[in-house]
């Protein structure tokens, strides 16, 4: 059993705090002591950091999260991780050092994943596939954990069944029109023009520019339409659904007014909420082993820069996944 870091890892460590809710300017970078392992957890030497819409809502003091952590100030955000295990704690028998993990952690008011270093629950955390590097790997659980668990757990979508995928090109679109393929559907995603080779390369079926086409126009009688867009979009998109179809809306703000509209309509709708799954990330994984799904990283920053990166998510135009490299 060891309780502190290897002889060959730094005493001191940096990461991304804000003390107060705000614009990007509230995002320091300091250091502090590398933290040690309690029983049941690791710590993990970061290489990637994901970067989520809930990090930029969280510190402007939006949502959820932000009522978990809001007394808890100063507080390092990021839920998304990947690296080495550098130590383990008491009780953990499933991971040894140098083991390759990712996972989703601390979620929602631990955080803690911008970070040179990270402290982790052994069960939150799974191996990443040779196939995938570090760096690339910490943007993968969040996104395609709220990708799988909205299909497979909420949509129960089969193969044979037809799908609309709202904003396919982001970062949990990108995972959910590449396991809806793997699922055996027939995926229509919404996208701008300027991702309409991305998304046909994915294997979508029909890419609809969202900015020049009714979807209530060109969509009807489907089986699913996942919505990551919210408001308006969700709304008109419960048009699209046959009479046994599903919609699953993930931004949360909006979600209650879509499902109360779909009542109205007699159509069903559901919100969720993403939740660490390791089971679930390992079958993502030999997905990624076998080929069938990829990590798009539009962009990697390194962590003097994440009020940069802070800037490209709010647009709301990332082309895949941002990631802090974090080495």
């Amino acid at each position: 059993m060891e309780t502190t870091a290897d002889q060959n890892a730094e005493s001191r460590m940096r990461h991304v705090v804000y003390d107060r809710f705000g614009a990007r300017d509230v995002l320091r970078v300091v250091q502090s002591g590398v933290p040690a392992p309690a029983a049941g957890q690791v710590l993990v030497r970061v290489h990637g950091a994901g970067l989520n819409p809930i990090d930029w809502k969280t510190r402007k003091g939006l949502g959820f999260a932000a009522r978990q952590i809001e007394n808890s100030l100063p507080w390092t955000p990021g839920y998304d991780v990947a690296g080495e295990v550098v130590a383990v704690g008491d009780d953990v028998t499933t991971l040894a050092r140098g083991d390759r993990v990712m996972g989703m952690v601390g979620f929602p008011a631990g955080g803690g994943g911008y970070s040179e270093y990270v402290l982790a629950a052994a069960d939150e955390l799974a191996i990443v596939p040779e196939e995938l590097d570090l760096v690339s790997a910490g943007a993968l659980p969040l996104a395609a954990l709220t990708a799988w668990q909205a299909l497979f757990e909420v949509a129960k979508l089969d193969a044979g069944q037809k799908i609309l995928i709202h904003a396919g090109a982001g970062g949990v679109g990108h995972f959910a029109v590449q396991f809806a393929l793997e699922r055996g559907a027939h995926v229509i995603a919404t996208a701008s023009a300027g991702n309409r080779d991305f998304l046909a390369e994915l294997g979508v079926h029909e890419v609809i520019d969202y900015r020049t086409t009714d979807i209530g126009e060109e969509c009807y009688g489907l089986d699913v339409v996942l919505d990551l867009v919210g408001g308006d979009a969700g709304k008109r998109s419960l048009h699209t659904l046959g009479e046994h179809g599903v919609l699953v809306t993930i931004p949360t703000v909006t979600a209650d007014e879509i499902i109360s509209a779909a009542e109205e309509l007699g159509l069903r709708a559901h919100g969720m909420t993403v939740r660490p799954d390791v089971f679930h990330l390992d079958e993502i994984a030999e997905l990624i082993e076998d080929g069938d799904v990829k990590v798009h990283i539009d962009k990697a920053f390194p962590l003097d820069e994440v009020a940069q990166a802070h800037e490209l998510l709010e647009g709301g135009h990332v082309r895949g996944k941002l990631v802090l490299d974090c080495r």
